[in-house]
């Protein structure tokens, strides 16, 4: 299995769909599909499209306003980014694939399985959100209202809670700062603001989800945390929670154990 540690050892060639939503796509097999987080583009998927494209056609598209995609209308909430989602598996033709999100595409991934039926053969949630408390809700939407009033980005403040401190000479932590200054601040404002009222537009539908579900989050994430994975494992009737060292972006910080862990999720049985 292939390791890519920095997105800069990934050589990306974007296309587009007749929608406009921006893609990278590379192997055989079955189809895999990775959406990125807020502030983020699909080479945050660097070590997964790697070390997934000698067994699996891996699709990592850009989320809308970012990277290569065509922004959606100011105010879509997490429900158009769904529906977004649904129409760049029809514009590449696929039917059935595994989806897996990172943070706000998890909450997209999350809402794919809840809607799209069949077409979804196993969902993977990585630090995914679920239901905030109180405290957190708060917090988050105070951020989103201060980002469409058009505040300029934070950097530091998702750097830290991101990464901890200790990790800035990492390339991890300089790639991921160099996108977050180069976001679209519109395409930012709107994705963040449906990531931070949209933690319980699908909780409620786990129950009904009976593809392979997994959830994977760092023990130290303070805002996709532990409890939460387990939380929905607990409700998804086919859900396993897994929690490794690390914070928000384990893909980037704990790619081998990342990619060992969704393995074997891509290796369950489909069969309900």
């Amino acid at each position: 299995m292939q390791i890519v540690t920095s997105p800069d050892e990934l050589k990306v060639d974007r296309a587009r769909t007749p929608r406009g939503a921006a893609y990278h796509a590379v192997g055989e097999g079955e189809p895999l599909v990775l959406i990125h987080g807020v502030g983020m583009r699909l080479e945050a998927w660097a070590p997964q499209i790697a070390a997934f494209s000698e067994s699996h056609w891996v699709v990592a598209v850009d989320m809308p306003g970012h990277g290569g995609s065509a922004p959606l209308k100011t105010g879509a909430d997490l429900t158009d980014f769904v529906a977004w989602f649904a129409d760049v598996l029809d514009d590449l033709g696929l039917d059935r694939v595994n989806v897996a999100g990172h943070s706000m595409g998890a909450l997209i991934a999350g809402g794919a399985a809840a809607t799209l039926g069949e077409r979804i053969a196993r969902v993977a949630l990585l630090n995914g959100v679920y239901l905030r408390g109180e405290e957190a809700a708060a917090a988050v939407r105070q951020r989103a209202a201060l980002i469409e009033a058009g505040a300029a980005i934070d950097l530091d403040g998702p750097l830290r809670r991101w990464f901890g401190e200790g990790s800035e000479h990492r390339d991890y932590y300089r790639q991921t700062r160099h996108w977050l200054e180069g976001v679209d601040p519109n395409g930012y404002a709107t994705a963040y603001s449906a990531f931070a009222n949209g933690d319980a537009t699908f909780a409620g539908a786990w129950p009904g989800i009976r593809c392979p579900a997994l959830f994977l989050t760092g023990r130290d994430d303070q805002n996709s945390t532990p409890l939460m994975a387990e939380a929905m494992a607990e409700a998804a009737p086919r859900g396993r929670a897994v929690v490794i060292e690390g914070r928000h972006m384990v893909n980037l910080t704990a790619p081998g154990r990342v990619n060992a862990i969704m393995r074997e999720w891509l290796e369950e049985g489909t069969e309900q």
